[in-house]
């Protein structure tokens, strides 16, 4: 009677649980979702047409440090990892043989407008090597490709929205967040900068930009999304906490993440 009530009793226990495991396994499957939109996405990676040379955007934990820096600013401002980028600045046979790269999503934004951007921005990993590089502008960027649909030129169908950091705060450490709406410069690429005059050579602040935009015309719609960093100068460091309106991408060694929305 002990040893069937036992081989019973472990029976129970077995289905008991299997059925603890089902249960956690929706239950973990129903967490990752919020209001019916995924709390990450695979559709973030590097732009292969974007990218020149060998060039380094990959996934990663840390950086952490440097070394004697604790706190906050130690570690990376989400999570525990980044988005990790290199370019080099003369490593090609091309004019100029600087290197190139986007990490971005082709995917999720597209058809988004762009007059509906107002909050856009990140945290970055800069060093002093960095500066020594390239000076103290020299900062990986954010790229919206685009169609403008200028009403001054509607044959122009493509380009790229580039926000120019100013110098990050602090060296050897995470910076706080670098709000791209206002500071540092943006600017047009091909012939939407010449008719804008919000081009490289005479950049724009983001509301500048944005009244440029619109101009009277289809609203401009948004391609890509994207963080990278060329060509220019050499350039080795991080990013993390992309901001762009109330979503926050946390870059983490596995996926890209989203785990808040409400600031930065």
């Amino acid at each position: 009677m002990n040893a069937r009530f036992g081989v019973k009793r472990k029976m129970a226990l077995g289905i008991t649980a299997l059925v603890a495991i089902a249960a956690s396994t929706v239950a973990g499957s129903a967490s990752a979702v919020t209001n019916g939109n995924p709390r990450g996405s695979d559709h973030w990676g590097v732009i292969t047409r974007n990218t020149i040379g060998s060039p380094v955007a990959a996934l990663r934990n840390g950086p952490f440090g440097s070394f004697g820096v604790q706190g906050p600013s130690a570690r990376p401002p989400y999570g525990r990892g980044s988005l990790g980028i290199e370019v080099a600045d003369s490593s090609t046979s091309l004019n100029p043989p600087s290197e190139k790269v986007d990490f971005g999503n082709e995917v999720d934004f597209y058809g988004n407008p762009v007059l509906g951007l107002n909050q856009v921005g990140f945290h970055v990993f800069q060093t002093g090597e960095n500066i020594s590089y390239g000076g103290p502008g020299n900062m990986p960027n954010i790229r919206f490709e685009i169609n403008p649909n200028l009403t001054a030129a509607p044959a122009t169908t493509y380009s790229t929205m580039v926000w120019v950091p100013g110098p990050s705060p602090v060296t050897n450490r995470w910076s706080p967040y670098l709000d791209a709406t206002t500071t540092g410069l943006w600017y047009l690429t091909g012939n939407a900068g010449a008719v804008t005059g919000c081009n490289q050579t005479s950049m724009c602040t983001f509301q500048q930009l944005k009244t440029a935009l619109n101009d009277g015309g289809t609203q401009p719609t948004i391609y890509s999304v994207a963080v990278g960093k060329g060509r220019d100068h050499m350039w080795i460091g991080a990013v993390d906490g992309l901001r762009i309106n109330n979503t926050v991408y946390d870059f983490e060694a596995d996926r890209v993440r989203t785990p808040r929305t409400n600031g930065a």
